[in-house]
Parts: C-alpha cells; structure tokens; sequence
C-alpha cells in the first residue's frame, strides 16, 4: 500500500518533522488533551517488556516512547527517519541508543530483536507492506509487534463529530502551540486516509504476521494492534 497519494516525499516527510521536533511532545499532549500518554501505556502493556529482553522502538521520535520499555528493564532501540527528532531526543536524553533508520530499509540484521512497535509512525511511512515486512525481518521467531495508530472511530455519531470537528481544528491548535500549522495538515490528511482497523488487520497477516488482532481505544479514535512473527 503506497502512501504516495499524500504528495509528500520521505525526504519531505522527514524535513517536516525535522522542523516541529523541538514542540512535537508537547504538541502532542495538547491536541490528543492527554490522551496520548493513556495510548503510550497501553501500547506499553501490548508490548509487556520482560527485564533482558531487545526491543525495537520504531518511528521513536525524541524517545519518549521508549522511556518505558528502559524504565521496565529492556533494552530499547529507539529508531527514527527524522535527524531533527534524533538530536531533539539525544539531548534529552543521552542514555538511550538512538538510531536513524527508514522503516522499509531497516539498519538491522535479521531476528536482531525480541518484540518492535511502532506508535502513530506507521501511517507516515511511503510503502506499509514494506514497512510491516521490515519489521517482521528483525523481529526474532515467535517474537512480537505491536502497532498504535489513528484508526477509524467505531460509533457512527461520533465518527461524525470526530472528522468533521475535531480533525478540522486540529491543524489549529497544533499551528498555535508548533507555529508551524502547515506539518499538522499534513497529519490530518495521513489519518483521513488511513486504513480501518480490518484493513490493517489484513495488511500484518498479508506481510506474514500470525495471531493478529487488535483493541481499540479512545472509541476507535486510535487502534492497539499485535502480531506474532511464526
């Protein structure tokens, strides 16, 4: 599934975020009103990290997805396409092993890693078969994913309210906080045209993941998908 209809390059794509890192997490915070922190503990228990273990955090941004998997005794590689997001996260914070990496071209060897995720980073990528192939490549056998994205909200009223509310604002409020209201377009039009939670379902076990299901939370506004590499 080729992203290309959002007319952006992943140069581009990686140029933007360079330019929001530094008000990306409290950009964040701001427009999901919190819930992004209930989402990345979800996300957390998804992955459930055991102490030793090698876990890849994909689409990592500034690392505060992969705080957790350290605080919890793995070992986490936080990996990112955007060099911006990378220097904003290895000032914060030096002790974790940031990577620059291209989701479809993962700098990894084979069954490198015990469990991956990838948090609100997959819709950004320009091909997600590949991406999904990918990360199955470094996953060890019998090792697991787990997906958080925007997804498709399940109540019709408030799928509604969602789009036609909501997701208009949006680019408002993030250009207010970011002063850069142009990257959050972007965004908005990436979650409008992302795939259901079926599709996606279809897209992991088309790319060889086995026992694949998924959860949703906030009413679908977001999606916890899971896999498991045969």
């Amino acid at each position: 599934m080729s992203r290309a209809s959002l007319d952006k390059k992943p140069h581009e794509v990686a140029s933007m975020f360079d330019g929001i890192a530094a008000k990306y997490d409290i950009t964040n915070d701001v427009i999901s009103l919190g819930q992004d922190r209930r989402w990345r503990r979800a996300t957390v228990a998804a992955v459930n990290p055991v102490p030793g273990e090698l876990i890849l955090d994909l689409a990592a941004g500034t690392g505060t997805s992969s705080e957790p998997f350290e605080t919890a005794g793995a070992h986490v590689v936080p990996c990112d396409f955007s060099v911006g997001m990378l220097t904003v996260g290895k000032e914060r914070r030096p002790d974790l092993p940031f990577v620059a990496g291209d989701a479809t071209q993962l700098p990894f060897a084979d069954n490198t890693f015990d469990a991956a995720t990838i948090s609100f980073g997959l819709r950004n990528v320009v091909d997600t078969e590949k991406a999904l192939s990918e990360l199955l490549r470094v996953v060890r056998p019998g090792g697991r994913v787990v997906i958080a994205e925007f997804s498709t909200p399940t109540w019709k009223p408030f799928r509604t309210l969602y789009s036609d509310v909501f997701m208009k604002g949006l680019p408002v409020v993030a250009g207010w906080v970011t002063r850069d209201p142009g990257s959050y377009d972007y965004l908005v039009e990436s979650i409008a045209t992302w795939p259901n939670q079926q599709v996606l379902a279809q897209l992991m076990q088309g790319a060889g993941w086995r026992s694949v299901g998924y959860r949703n939370l906030s009413g679908g506004i977001v999606a916890l998908h899971r896999g498991i590499k045969p």
